[in-house]
């Protein structure tokens, strides 16, 4: 039973619908409404009644499992057909058609179709690219359609803008895809001859002589001997001759193609200008007593047989070669060191070649003497020049270089020392030590002095640390420069002697414009620059150290035994460094205050004073507050990139890259510390570390400015510099008397 028509009893067909849209079906051009909307649907996209939707592209094959568009599936790959169109030629009589070959390629990705001719010599036409790639429509009716890629198949014609093509063949990679899309391929056809193609073809076929020239193919010697030459030396003993002398030749051999080249090498004030001594050419061994005209070598001889007036003349060449000069040149096998050359009349003598010809001369020909020629004259000592003293004018540098040429050139600098030792980083390359004057005034006694010395130009700055109620200002006290060591004549020839680096040392007294320091110690980075640095700095150098040591009489050996008992008497194998260094210092063996510090530190027990992690978490966070630093995600983000194996760890070396990739403003001792506490095994969770630093989401409690001083300044010389507090004496003994390095008692040792 149907159902009435009535509201609520009629089926709606717009439920479930999205879209209502309309779409524009008139529009205005120069003022007439048209109708323009034939082919767009209806409201929301569905068709109207009888309205069809042509497909804008062809139905390719997809991808087994891929969805992507034809534009992606299908990006570079062309279908190739060979193909041919007739052209008719009215206005000649040679030929009324034309055959005319091209390629049709068909893109698979928009459905475009490109049509090239191959260009060919001397054709008087047009050729190349006939029709460019675009979208072709089908011949009318159906001109408001495209061709696609079921339109095409071998031994058909396809009509491309009133010109008929007719497909002959294609290509492997077209017949496979056209199969698998299930088309079914024609036979292939040959493309017809073309009349004036055939014609063409005769004429220069007719054109090439019935004997041709012998070719002689260098191009295999030039390719593999391009830009490889060798070189010699030589000379030419012209003696006998009116003024004649010896001249120094330079022979170039190319062996790209066997020439020889030859350069003079002409002396100060000779009166000779040309050093071309021979063009660059093939060299004949024996030289013709007259040279040959032009035109008188040939390759080929060419025989006159027949001379008319009325029948023309007729050549032929001469194929056994029977006017033909054979001449012989200079080859590289006949160059050898000690040998002679013959320059067109001249006896040149081959002295000696360079270090590529010699390898060239080894590898191929296995020579191995190369023993040179003399024929020079030693050379005659050049005169010392005096140079006269110091004039007290500028330094003494610049009032040598005055003496050394008519345009006086400033000083020069060492370069290379300035940039391997000047400031790089944190490595600054500047040695600090403390220092006090040496004088009875009870004033200047008192006063503190940092003597820097940078490693850079060897120069010395003096800074006084102000002091309060002392009565002096601090501040500058030296400018830095380079200091003159005491006791030099002034005005010498010699250039002075400047304070270098392994002068300045812990315990050394130094004499600074005429006022005497004595360096008291030095800062950690100075202590370590030189004790890594040994071989420059002596004072340093644990070996010398121990060599002063081992140089000690056994009685003194006992004594020392004895003391070590007495400064160890619960048997620990640990002394105070004090009783060490008084200990070291009453030996009368030539050690310094500096090689005392370094021998101490070399035996001395390393432990570092432990650090709350907490605190150091708190004055980091206070660091992040106060730069207002927000870049922890994405340092989680990029820690998480890194953790390949999402392991949650990273080695320390990468953690530190990412904090310093993302400036992270922490000092270094800060950072390097909070690395050292959640390293393990030289991995670090960075999951605890970042939630450690987050100031945002777990704030710490707030710290004082003193533990934020810690870290946020470096070692200071308020310290006293580096510390040692014990030191461990049985393996010292062991290395120095052969004594035994366990904790036995030191005395009986000895007596042993």
């Amino acid at each position: 039973m149907a159902l009435p028509f009535l509201p609520g009893y009629c089926p709606n067909k717009q439920l479930g619908m999205e879209r209502f849209h309309k779409s524009q079906h008139f529009s205005d051009s120069h003022g007439i409404p048209m109708f323009v909307g034939s082919a767009k649907p209806g409201i929301g996209g569905e068709l109207l009644p009888g309205q069809e939707i042509k497909p804008k592209y062809s139905v390719n094959p997809k991808g087994q499992g891929s969805d992507l568009p034809s534009w992606i599936v299908f990006d570079k790959q062309v279908l190739c057909f060979e193909a041919y169109f007739q052209e008719a030629v009215p206005d000649a009589r040679d030929e009324t058609y034309r055959i005319r070959r091209c390629k049709i390629y068909f893109y698979l990705e928009d459905d475009t179709i490109q049509v090239v001719e191959p260009e060919y010599k001397n054709s008087g036409i047009p050729q190349g690219t006939l029709i460019r790639r675009q979208r072709v429509p089908l011949p009318p009716p159906d001109d408001d359609q495209f061709y696609n890629i079921f339109h095409f198949n071998i031994n058909q014609q396809m009509v491309l803008y009133s010109r008929s093509f007719t497909l002959t063949n294609c290509d492997s990679f077209t017949r496979n895809f056209l199969t698998k899309l299930g088309v079914r391929l024609n036979d292939c056809v040959t493309i017809p001859d073309d009349p004036y193609s055939n014609l063409r073809e005769q004429i220069e076929k007719n054109m090439k002589p019935l004997r041709p020239y012998e070719r002689c193919d260098t191009l295999k010697q030039y390719l593999e001997h391009d830009r490889k030459v060798l070189c010699f030396s030589c000379f030419w003993d012209d003696t006998e001759s009116v003024f004649g002398d010896v001249r120094e030749l330079i022979l170039h051999y190319f062996l790209a193609d066997d020439t020889i080249e030859i350069c003079e090498v002409i002396p100060p004030n000779s009166g000779r200008d040309v050093s071309k001594f021979l063009r660059r050419s093939k060299l004949p061994k024996c030289a013709p007593a007259q040279l040959k005209q032009p035109g008188e070598i040939t390759d080929r001889t060419v025989l006159n047989v027949f001379d008319s007036s009325t029948q023309g003349k007729r050549y032929i060449l001469d194929s056994l070669k029977t006017g033909a000069v054979h001449e012989d040149f200079y080859k590289d096998c006949d160059l050898t060191v000690g040998g002679e050359v013959n320059v067109w009349g001249r006896k040149v003598i081959i002295a000696d070649c360079d270090e590529f010809t010699k390898d060239y001369y080894r590898t191929k020909y296995g020579i191995d003497d190369f023993t040179s020629v003399q024929y020079k004259a030693p050379p005659v000592p050049k005169p010392s020049r005096t140079v006269p003293p110091y004039n007290g004018f500028g330094s003494e540098e610049d009032s040598l270089s005055s003496c050394q040429g008519l345009l006086p050139k400033p000083p020069q600098k060492d370069l290379r020392k300035f940039m391997e030792k000047d400031r790089c980083g944190l490595d600054s390359n500047v040695l600090n030590f403390h220092a006090k004057m040496v004088t009875t005034d009870p004033v200047d006694s008192n006063r503190a002095f940092i003597i820097s010395f940078y490693l850079c130009d060897d120069s010395i700055s003096v800074f006084e640390r102000p002091q309060r109620n002392s009565g002096v200002l601090g501040g500058k006290f030296l400018a830095r420069g380079r200091v003159k060591k005491p006791g030099q004549e002034l005005f010498k020839r010699e250039l002075p002697k400047y304070f270098a680096a392994q002068d300045l040392y812990v315990g050394a007294t130094l004499c600074l414009n005429n006022k005497n320091f004595q360096l008291l110690h030095a800062d950690e980075y100075t202590i370590n620059y030189m004790e890594q640095h040994h071989e420059e700095f002596p004072k340093a150098n644990v070996g010398n150290i121990l060599g002063k040591l081992r140089s000690i009489p056994e009685e003194k050996q006992r004594e020392i035994g004895k003391f070590l008992a007495l400064c160890d008497p619960n048997n620990t194998g640990f002394i105070p460094y004090e009783s060490f260094r008084g200990l070291l210092m009453g030996l009368e063996c030539g050690l310094t205050e500096h090689e005392v510090l370094v021998l101490g530190r070399s035996c001395s027990e390393h432990e570092q004073p432990g650090v709350d992690v907490g605190l150091m978490l708190a004055v980091a966070q206070d660091f992040l507050k106060k730069n207002v630093f927000e870049e922890l995600p994405d340092m989680a983000k990029a820690f998480t990139y890194h953790d390949r194996h999402k392991t949650g760890r990273l080695s320390t070396k990468e953690t530190w890259t990412i904090c310093k990739a993302f400036r992270l403003p922490l000092p270094e001792n800060l950072l390097g510390g909070l690395l050292n506490k959640f390293a393990d095994r030289d991995t670090i969770d960075y999951h605890a570390l970042l939630a450690g630093i987050n100031w945002m989401e777990h704030p710490a409690p707030p710290v004082m400015p003193e533990d934020i001083l810690k870290f946020a300044v470096k070692a200071r010389f308020d310290a006293g510099g580096p510390t040692v507090n014990n030191v461990k004496y049985p393996s010292l003994l062991g290395d120095l008397f052969n004594f035994p390095s366990n904790n036995s008692d030191p005395t009986t040792a000895v007596s042993t």
